[in-house]
């Protein structure tokens, strides 16, 4: 018989860096779930993401069991890595803070196509270029056409 579900938690948090403090520790201590039992399984499945922003869902159930889904950085963070840059502008239509290539938005758009509504890689890579500008970042070149 299936587990019935309780609720779902979102977090982010850098991999291989779970500990009981906020947000970790308030968000699943106030659902009743054990926090250590959940930073220990974290930190053992993103020993190869230490450092970087990953978001999390994790799904409680009514006997406080849970189970977690890591999914890919966000596609900012991805961003600002690529372009070598530390934050995005706090004036994106002013100020631009860097640039990255087609090639890169086209990298970012593989990893996360697991988490998008796209269904190939054309539009996915367009959604990337939108998050790219409102960041400050600029696309440089033209959009590769596939025709």
């Amino acid at each position: 018989m299936a587990k019935e579900v309780e609720t779902f938690i979102k977090l982010q948090i850098k991999g291989g860096a779970a500990n009981p403090s906020p947000p970790v520790g308030p968000a699943l201590g106030s659902k009743g779930v054990n926090i250590m039992e959940f930073c220990k399984q974290f930190n053992a499945r993103t020993q190869e993401k230490i450092g970087k922003v990953l978001p999390v869902v994790i799904t409680v159930y009514r006997d406080k069991s849970f189970e977690f889904v890591i999914k890919t950085p966000p596609a900012a963070v991805q961003l600002m890595d690529a372009a070598k840059v530390p934050k995005g502008s706090p004036e994106p239509n002013r100020k631009k803070v860097g640039n990255v290539s087609w090639d890169q938005i086209k990298t970012i758009a593989e990893d996360k196509m697991a988490d998008m509504n796209c269904f190939t890689v054309a539009p996915a890579m367009r959604m990337i270029a939108g998050t790219a500008r409102s960041i400050g970042v600029t696309v440089e070149g033209q959009f590769p056409d596939n025709n």
